[in-house]
């Protein structure tokens, strides 16, 4: 096995809650908060109340489902649902310069198998700091196959990491958990995301289901081959792997730190292209019924997202049209404004189609180091007016305030 993944291991194993910098334990907190109202929220989707109904029949108990009634299951099944439901609303976090939402594919684990083994508040904290930090370094080696998302790849082996540090594993145990984690790797397509089909919050869910299962596998003796994450993040579910940076400024630089929190409930991508038309509408002030088209110039990933008529809430999330002509109608783009409402408002479907979006290739050479966004809002009566931006609110380098977050 590689130096740098046996390295990750002992950090994962040796590193202390007091280790850890006054400002990143604070931040951390922050993201398991914001994590967890993510997660509360997604709990009331229709599809993840009934398969939490379905169930609850053949479920244990010992860890708590975050919904209403506050049922316990077994921690699997409570991580497996947690994680679904807090991928269900498109509102968690994410890595900010490489792919990923680490807290929501890591922290329905951390929340199960630390109830379940009655593990101290910092004892979860530190787990869920170490798993982030596990998958960010991944991340950063990893090159995923084209049509990939990234749930359920190189987060979920971060979550086995929380998870076998919780019920205390060593170096070794540690190591071997994540390489046996392997075997639960997915490759989920983005695709899912624009046809509206929710399986792909699975995938957030089994990062979760891993984080309890691979410890326990790795306690009853279950092996793994050495090299079984290179192999696998190189040549199975990804297309390329290097582990050259992943030891990077270890235990200086947290991953955590350089993330991007949401007030939009849309995929990130979309964000820029949203800072920049909230601007122009707060010059021009228009109706929707004034409005003659938004023409939006943004890099190659966002400007995909263009489908002016969504099937469903959770293709709606994908769709700048949809997010653009929401935030015109309703004022905004968060949780309660991008509701299942929204997608069959006659108002808002007909200025889904004077909403234009192309790819820009200049913009598209810097991301994601930057991830621009261009706006022309041009009205009936021949006003017009152009923003740009070169990234959105709510990453690391813009960050939200913590009143913004805690009122999220």
């Amino acid at each position: 096995m590689g130096r740098e993944i046996e390295k990750l291991a002992e950090f994962a194993a040796q590193t202390q809650w007091e280790d850890v910098p006054e400002p990143v334990q604070r931040h951390t907190k922050l993201v398991l908060l914001d994590t967890l109202g993510v997660i509360l929220a997604g709990a009331e989707r229709p599809e993840v109340r009934q398969l939490r109904e379905r169930l609850a029949g053949t479920a244990g108990t010992g860890a708590t489902v975050y919904a209403r009634g506050w049922p316990s299951y077994d921690p699997r099944t409570a991580a497996l649902l947690n994680g679904i439901a807090g991928r269900s609303i498109e509102l968690c976090e994410g890595l900010r310069l490489v792919s990923g939402q680490a807290a929501m594919q890591v922290l329905p684990g951390v929340l199960a198998v630390g109830e379940h083994a009655r593990s101290p508040g910092r004892e979860l904290l530190a787990a869920f700091l170490l798993g982030y930090d596990v998958a960010g370094r991944l991340a950063g080696g990893f090159t995923p196959r084209p049509l990939a998302h990234q749930n359920g790849q190189v987060s979920l082996l971060a979550a086995a990491v929380a998870g076998a540090r919780l019920r205390g594993l060593d170096t070794s145990g540690i190591s071997r958990a994540m390489r046996i984690a392997t075997i639960l790797l997915l490759t989920p397509s983005y695709t899912n995301a624009v046809a509206g089909a929710t399986t792909l919050n699975v995938a957030g869910g089994m990062s979760g289901f891993a984080a309890a299962l691979a410890p326990e596998l790795a306690l009853a003796g279950f092996e793994a081959q050495d090299d079984a994450i290179e192999e696998a993040l190189g040549n199975l579910v990804g297309s390329a792997f290097s582990s050259d940076g992943v030891l990077n400024e270890l235990g200086t630089r947290w991953e955590i730190t350089r993330n991007y929190l949401r007030l939009y409930a849309c995929c990130n991508p979309i964000h820029p292209a949203l800072d920049c038309l909230r601007e122009a509408l707060a010059e021009l002030r228009p109706s929707p019924d004034q409005i003659e088209r938004v023409d939006v110039a943004t890099y190659r990933f966002a400007s995909v997202m263009r489908n002016p008529d969504p099937p469903n809430y959770f293709a709606s999330k994908y769709s700048l049209p949809h997010a653009a002509a929401v935030m015109v109608v309703k004022g905004n783009a968060g949780f309660a404004e991008l509701d299942d409402a929204a997608v069959k408002d006659p108002v808002i479907a007909a200025l889904r189609h004077r909403v234009h979006v192309a790819e820009d290739p200049a913009m598209s050479a810097v991301a994601p180091r930057l991830r621009p966004a261009r706006v022309t809002l041009t009205l009936a009566d021949g006003r017009q007016v152009t923003k740009a931006c070169d990234s959105h609110r709510g990453d690391f380098l813009r960050p939200f305030s913590e009143a913004e977050i805690r009122a999220k």
